[in-house]
């Protein structure tokens, strides 16, 4: 049986974990339940295996310093694909298993993994490949099934052909997400959560393609045939893949084949899709509530308290999620956790930022926190981690002052370079060619305030750039979300 080429869809949004999780730095990218996050708990669960080879991951423009960087501080090497724009799905993984295929051989299998998903116990995750790489390598398309620990409304549901011991079943049914009564219909005659998660043969995943959707299949193979090099990454030919449906893999493939397997997963699983998810796979104190961040609780009860800056405080309090960042407040009934996409929604109709941006932004050089701001002038914390460079630039509309506060910088203004030490500053005129680089060993950390009439993120021109974002005239008149989440200091 040939070895399993990882697939780990890297691209989602993760909105109903706001504020926590926002399109600038999505759940999958944050430290929900350890140290690292559970991108980088996925890339360890696959690596360091006889039975797996190097992942490939599939993102997009967004994100791809983010998977990088997170890739490489677990020490695992990786196919960094970019996918142009949103397609859902069936496209993302057709072109990913497109590539593996051309990378690792006609019968490659492909094992599909969301980046957000929380797995427990390590070795029932590969026993549960195993078993499933087998019903793959015969030619089925395998999908995970997860017992269900209740009925829950938040999940589609597969119905096995079988209800047996064998871990492996012919599907009999999709079914999408159901009322509560349904869905312990469900769980009462056997039916099985729907991962998401799939394992099959590349070439048996082409073959199924072009008989159920054609018009993915040829979109994703060209998009991959044309694919470019970019760096460390590989983009996704964006004029092939536009042709691509937007369509999930379950409703062009998953439901209308014959071919469709379910593997009973033997480990503890969570898409983490909501914050009462994340309760229900957090460590708990003797009164039920997951807590992280200083909070103190009097007369509480099973309720999510988290916050990464300030002091949080409850009394009385009993099935509430409270989630404090230095933005922005969530307060919710458990109950309603599901409704925190309609928050966003309406946050994003008020023209709120804080509805998809941090107010720490990061970035391939380090980050950024916006401090304070008014009407001409702006206050941020820079962190360059050591060795990096921010690119050589220029602003139209503002100047800025840099206060050293640790560490040591190498400061390029025109043809001058300077170098700066804790408690000493510099000037940046507006209009003059600048570089900030790090030389030292330790970060380097400096306050930047700016003056001008206009301090959008979008007033930078890059002349040289060690993360090939040089070239970019950004207007600040532009309205082109991805060009401002690029832009920088």
């Amino acid at each position: 049986m040939p070895k399993i080429t990882p697939i780990i869809l890297a691209g989602g949004t993760g909105t109903r974990l706001w504020p926590m999780s926002r399109r600038g730095l999505p759940k999958q990218f944050l430290p929900l339940f350890s140290d690292e996050s559970t991108y980088q708990a996925t890339l360890r669960r696959v690596s360091n295996s006889p039975h797996f080879v190097r992942p490939v991951v599939i993102t997009n423009e967004d994100y791809r310093f983010h998977a990088a960087s997170q890739a490489a501080e677990v020490g695992v090497e990786v196919s960094l694909l970019l996918e142009p724009i949103p397609r859902d799905s069936g496209p993302a993984i057709a072109a990913a298993a497109s590539f593996a295929q051309e990378r690792d051989g006609d019968d490659a299998l492909v094992l599909i993994l969301a980046a957000d998903h929380i797995v427990l116990d390590k070795d029932e995750f590969v026993k549960t490949c195993l078993a499933g790489a087998k019903a793959a390598s015969g030619g089925k398309l395998v999908t995970f099934g997860i017992n269900p620990t209740e009925p829950n409304t938040s999940f589609g549901y597969i119905k096995p052909a079988n209800s047996g011991k064998s871990p492996v079943s012919k599907v009999e049914a999709f079914v999408e997400k159901p009322d509560l009564a349904t869905a312990a219909r469900y769980v009462a005659e056997g039916y099985l959560w729907n991962s998401g998660n799939f394992l099959f043969r590349s070439d048996v995943l082409a073959s199924e393609l072009s008989i159920h959707a054609p018009d993915v299949l040829e979109a994703s193979r060209m998009a991959v045939q044309n694919m470019e090099e970019d760096l460390t990454f590989k983009r996704i030919d964006p004029v092939a893949f536009e042709k691509a449906p937007k369509i999930s893999i379950d409703y062009c493939l998953m439901e209308p084949t014959d071919a469709a397997a379910v593997v009973r997963a033997s480990y503890r699983w969570s898409d983490v899709g909501n914050w009462d998810a994340f309760w229900e796979m957090s460590q708990k104190d003797d009164q039920g509530n997951a807590t992280k961040g200083s909070v103190a609780l009097v007369d509480t009860k099973d309720c999510v308290v988290w916050s990464d800056r300030s002091v949080v405080g409850l009394v009385g309090a009993e099935n509430l999620i409270v989630t404090v960042t230095s933005d922005a407040v969530l307060v919710a009934h458990r109950s309603a956790a599901s409704k925190v996409k309609e928050l966003v929604a309406e946050l994003k109709a008020k023209d709120l930022p804080q509805a998809e941006e941090h107010r720490l932004v990061r970035r391939p050089w380090g980050s950024y926190d916006s401090v304070d701001e008014g009407e001409r002038f702006k206050v941020k914390r820079i962190v360059v981690t050591p060795g990096a460079s921010l690119s050589l630039q220029r602003h139209v509309h503002r100047a800025e002052h840099w206060v050293v506060v640790r560490g040591v910088a190498e400061v390029t203004v025109d043809k001058t370079v300077t170098r700066l030490s804790e408690n000493q500053s510099i000037y940046i005129p507006q209009g003059s060619m600048h570089r900030l680089k790090n030389p030292g060993k330790i970060p380097l950390e400096l306050i930047e305030v700016q003056t001008g009439s206009y301090l959008g993120e979008d007033d930078i021109q890059r002349f040289d750039d060690d993360f090939g974002r040089a070239g970019r005239v950004l207007d600040h008149s532009s309205t082109n979300a991805d060009t401002e989440q690029d832009a920088t200091s």
